[in-house]
């Protein structure tokens, strides 16, 4: 391995060496063709016009003379002249959304081009697996999503751009955040303790960093046929980043502004003010009127308005035989809870190069460094919980609880004096690297090499001031980590293709070779001085040291056959061995196969030159995927060594954790039967179904304290996945000046636990989630609450009683010692997990003009709305502030009423606020994600200043949200990497007020 790495870097010098003389040429390109003659050769001028398939001036179209580094653009009328070589020589015209078009120039001076439209997608090029196809020949179920449908909302972060854009892909976050990363989940979760995540491909190679700014398009593969070649890794979906790559012609300078502010959403949400909290005490536990004389806000005290921040520039261009795209990044958004904000650095360069008639090279960088500063100081929490009777200032300078007589709520806790001194922060970067080869050995066969190299590094800190109540009672405290990683990956691939007759072949062979290093550290001291937040001037140990290093190997080979005749019928199958070190010395490496066939009927001659039925094809995949998302070493048995374990002065070890060695993979079998249509050539719909089930589920089994471990990982069972999902684009009107387009899609996803390990019934009993055969992964069990009696105000709840002959019937009981039992828990058919999502946008072109407006939607997921323990209990929490019920809710006042709430009294009505459905909310919403108006100035005024392009705009994000739920945001997560489900003193999203400009030189 270590060869193959200096192998590598040899390689690596060798591009860069010959990509830097290659750029010589062209950076030195210039728009007026300042190029020196070769000698012997004399210029010949050709003018024309280019317009589009409805004849429509096309300005801005590059021209390149193909072998050369000559070009020019079109103006404002779609005209162009460009001095050449030769009259023999061939032009490249190149424009976004059009297709690529190369014309031999055979002698003439006049040229009038015509560029056809590729924007319906059909003949675009996607990225899919380890090759590109078009669009119309795909036997897989795939999503793209070109940058210019990503960049509507504003955001550092992709899966936030995704929300809402393809079909089937759920993505959900339980934090408005900024430093909060949202959960991706594809076609349901089908995972119980592994990581349900999808898998990031970046520009052909697994894993890489990025920014969304850089990103050209989109890719997410969602059944085997596509996954399956990517492995042990694939089992959740594939998301294909392609990031942008220079074109030939003039070079081009982009500046890319955008700022704006933020401020936290509410929703149906409000917090009693000190008028509205008396009057409700007075009800149950009068108080003195003397605590109407302050009416502090604290949610007001803990949100602010945010400021948002993001600024590119990007340089492309080339010659047809080398090409460089260099891009920097700066995006700062401050979090709406104050101290709370994420920096980004981002720089990227791409280069390519046709080095030789044989040999092409791309060497593509990365570097991202990000700041993180967190929320802090019970911050959130206080915002929700303290009391209005206290006072926030004290002649102008916080109050700290702690010591202000008479303050009366119950944490004595004012975050204002607190985060004056404490903070969290978090540094990282993240370097990646990529020298890819292409060799032509001959005109069927190439061997590529694809190599990458990973970098990470970060730090955190965390401090806590001896002045502050978090850090009191140890004189101040602070924990620092730190995390080194590197991750080095080859993958060599062959490729033949031959084309006899109305057949076409191609083969491909992988291997792949991939190890990653981690390592990370923490420390802690306690008894610092005030505000000296360094370790060395700390008193003592807090907690002691801890670290870790791991290791991690994969390898995989892959063949796969690609068969295509005559663009009616294709059939691809594939093979994928692999291993790696995470699983049991038994059980390390696993096969997996994938085949898929299409039929595209609209090639066929009875559908031919069809003026309704202008595309049509049937698709069908079917195969086996695996999923190795665990922790490192989940398969070894492990011990812990600390001072617990300690004998005569010396730490000692304990065993922690029983090992495995038959523990595998995860195996996912899929099959997948979809079709595409076009009609008119301006609708096109996309429609899939799909049948999921996931086998030899990893699972991290608890143990009893006797076996003296604390769990062992275990392949345990079965979760099935099926579901319907489809796209649809309309073309609405095409007019020269008015143009209309709809994107709708939507998804619908069943889920079910098909069987568990041993024939057990249950994993997790107890829980709010348990996992049940038969059941949603999702589904809620617990206490299920009754309402209110109206005779006295009480709480009820449904208890189950089984009689002497098995019969169980339900009883109300105001006792919930007798509900919380095993016995009266209830699977309640209210999920985690939503009936059906998606997103539609409109967009509207008139003249210079965009209009979009995006909707995003979730329909049928429960959320249990955690947070109500501390502000709606009935008393039981008098010295927290209380929510403002909303419209629907009423509380119980004398004998006879029909109300949501009981009767509240000091400590609470007979534990009414314990875990029930009561609390269980709809979580479903339609929200306006975005809506954006922009401008594209026209060509003649700008470019009397030089600017070759210009646009300015004006975006809205989060205007709206339609929910029933009473908190200030539904959306929660539905990802098992959290808890899903959940909403606890909830930082909500933002609403984005947002300017941008952005020009072209």
């Amino acid at each position: 391995m270590r060869n193959q790495y200096k192998f590598l870097i040899r390689l690596s010098l060798f591009a860069a060496l010959s990509l830097a003389n290659g750029l010589e040429s062209a950076v030195a390109f210039s728009p007026d063709n300042n190029v020196k003659k070769r000698a012997g050769q004399a210029d010949y001028t050709v003018t024309g016009k280019v317009v589009s398939s409805e004849n429509e001036a096309l300005p801005g179209v590059s021209i390149v003379e193909k072998g050369t580094n000559k070009g020019t653009t079109t103006d404002i009328d779609g005209a162009f002249t460009i001095n050449l070589t030769s009259p023999g020589t061939t032009l490249i015209f190149s424009f976004i959304g059009y297709a690529t078009k190369e014309v031999a120039v055979d002698g003439a001076t006049n040229l009038d081009i015509v560029l056809e439209s590729d924007a319906k997608g059909l003949d675009e090029v996607v990225v899919v697996g380890y090759s590109a196809k078009k669009a119309r020949y795909l036997s897989s179920s795939v999503s793209t999503i070109s940058s210019q449908k990503l960049r509507d909302v504003t955001s550092n972060e992709l899966p936030n751009l995704l929300q809402g854009k393809a079909p089937g892909v759920v993505v959900s976050t339980n934090s408005g955040d900024p430093t909060s990363p949202a959960r991706v989940v594809i076609r349901g979760s089908g995972t119980i303790s592994a990581n349900s995540s999808p898998l990031y491909v970046v520009d052909g190679n697994i894993d890489g960093s990025y920014n969304p700014v850089d990103v050209e398009s989109v890719t997410v593969l969602k059944d085997v046929a596509a996954t399956g070649l990517y492995g042990s890794r694939a089992a959740n979906g594939v998301i294909i980043v392609n990031t942008k790559m220079g074109k030939a012609g003039k070079t081009e300078i982009n500046f890319n502004n955008t700022f704006g502010w933020a401020k936290a959403t509410t929703g149906n949400f409000r917090l009693m003010d000190s008028q509205e909290l008396f009057d409700f005490h007075s009800t149950f536990n009068p108080r003195n009127e003397s605590v109407l004389r302050t009416n502090t806000n604290w949610w007001n005290e803990a949100f602010r308005t945010a400021f948002v921040n993001n600024h590119n520039v990007s340089i492309s261009g080339g010659s047809d035989k080398t090409t460089f795209y260099v891009s920097g990044n700066y995006y700062k958004e401050q979090g709406t809870v104050v101290e709370n904000d994420k920096t980004g650095f981002n720089f990227r360069t791409n280069l390519k190069s046709q080095l030789t008639n044989k040999l092409a090279a791309a060497i593509l960088f990365n570097a991202q460094y990000t700041r993180d500063n967190y929320q802090n100081s019970n911050t959130l929490y206080d915002a929700y919980t303290n009391l209005p009777y206290d006072p926030a200032y004290d002649n102008g300078v916080p109050t700290d609880g702690r010591s202000y007589p008479n303050w009366l709520g119950r944490d004595r806790e004012n975050f204002l004096h607190s985060i004056q001194y404490n903070f969290a922060n978090a540094r990282s970067l993240r370097t990646s690297l990529d020298v890819n080869l292409d060799y032509d050995l001959t005109d069927k066969i190439t061997l590529s090499s694809y190599n990458r190299a990973n970098f990470g590094n970060g730090s955190g800190a965390t401090y806590y001031d001896r002045r502050t109540k978090q850090g009191g009672a140890n004189g101040g405290e602070l924990y620092n980590n730190n995390n080194n990683n590197y991750r080095l990956l080859t993958s060599n691939r062959i490729r033949y293709s031959e084309e006899f007759g109305k057949h076409s072949l191609t083969l491909l062979g992988v291997a792949e070779a991939e190890t990653s290093f981690n390592e990370f550290n923490t420390t802690s001291g306690k008894g610092l001085p005030a505000g000296q937040d360094v370790l060395s001037v700390a008193t003592d140990i807090l907690v002691s040291p801890t670290s870790y290093n791991e290791q991690v190997a994969f390898r995989k080979f892959l063949g796969q056959a690609d068969y295509n005749y005559d663009n009616r019928y294709f059939l691809v199958g594939s093979l994928v061995n692999e291993f790696s070190s995470l699983f049991g010395k038994n059980n390390s490496t696993a096969n997996f196969f994938q085949l898929g066939a299409s039929w595209v009927l609209s090639n066929e001659e009875f559908l031919k030159n069809n003026k309704v039925l202008t595309f049509a094809k049937l698709r069908l995949s079917h195969g086996t995927v695996g999923n190795a998302a665990i922790p490192n070493f989940a398969s070894l048995g492990l011990y812990t060594i600390s001072q617990s374990a300690s004998y005569a002065g010396v730490p000692g070890a304990q065993p922690f954790q029983k090992g495995n060695p038959d523990l595998t993979w995860e195996k996912i079998r899929a099959s997948n039967l979809g079709f595409d249509i076009s009609l008119w050539n301006r609708v096109d719909l996309a429609v899939d179904i799909y049948n999921k089930k996931s086998e030899d589920l990893l699972y991290q089994r608890p143990l009893t304290a006797t076996t003296g471990y604390s769990y062992v990982w275990v392949n345990a069972g079965s979760v099935r996945n099926r579901g319907v999902e489809f796209s649809l684009t309309s073309n609405n009107i095409t007019g020269k000046q008015l143009t209309w387009e709809t994107n709708f899609n939507m998804a619908f996803n069943r889920n079910k636990i098909l069987e568990l390990s041993g024939g057990a019934a249950t994993f997790r009993p107890g829980n709010r989630l348990p996992l049940a055969a038969g059941h949603d992964m999702g589904e809620f069990n617990m206490p299920v609450w009754a309402g209110v009696n109206p005779e006295n105000g009480d709480p009820q709840w449904e208890k189950l009683v089984t009689d002497a002959n098995g019969n169980v019937t339900k009883e109300l009981t105001n006792a919930y010692s007798t509900v919380q039992t095993a016995q009266s828990r209830q699977f309640t058919g209210k999920s985690t997990n939503p009936d059906f999502t998606g997103g539609l946008t409109n967009t509207l072109g008139y003249k210079g003009f965009t209009l979009s407006a995006f909707f995003n939607f979730v329909s049928g997921n429960w959320v249990y709305n955690e947070s109500r323990v501390y502000f709606d209990n009935d008393g039981l929490y008098e010295s927290y502030n209380q929510m403002v019920l909303p419209s629907q809710y009423s509380r119980w006042e004398k004998p006879g009423d029909i109300a949501t709430h009981p009767k509240p009294i000091v400590g609470g009505n007979k534990d009414s606020n314990q875990s029930s459905t009561r609390y269980l909310e709809d979580g479903s919403y339609i929200r306006l994600r975005n809506v954006r108006l922009g401008y594209n100035i026209p060509v003649n005024t700008i470019k009397r200043i030089g600017f070759a392009r210009a646009n300015i705009f004006v975006s809205a994000d989060n205007l709206w949200t339609g929910t029933k739920f009473t908190g200030p945001d539904p959306e929660a997560s539905f990802s098992f990497e959290d808890t899903p489900g959940a909403s606890s003193i909830k930082y909500p999203i933002s609403r984005k007020l947002l300017f941008g400009v952005n020009f072209t030189l």
